[in-house]
């Protein structure tokens, strides 16, 4: 499903704004998994690190 190095998507976008569209961010990258998971920002690179089960309910599905 997912995996380290991946892109995802989060349900609500990240604050910061992208430069060239004028839109808040939405990609993040994981750069840990365990029983925690961090995701890094790939616009302002701000980290959060959350639970696996908070991860899941907020991660957007396709």
């Amino acid at each position: 499903m997912y995996d380290l190095g991946a892109l995802i998507e989060m349900k609500k976008p990240h604050a910061c704004v992208v430069k060239e569209t004028g839109k808040k961010a939405n990609k993040w990258e994981i750069i840990r998994m365990g029983a925690d998971i961090k995701i890094e920002c790939t616009n302002c690179h701000h980290i959060v690190m959350m639970s696996r089960r908070d991860f899941e309910k907020r991660l957007r599905t396709c």
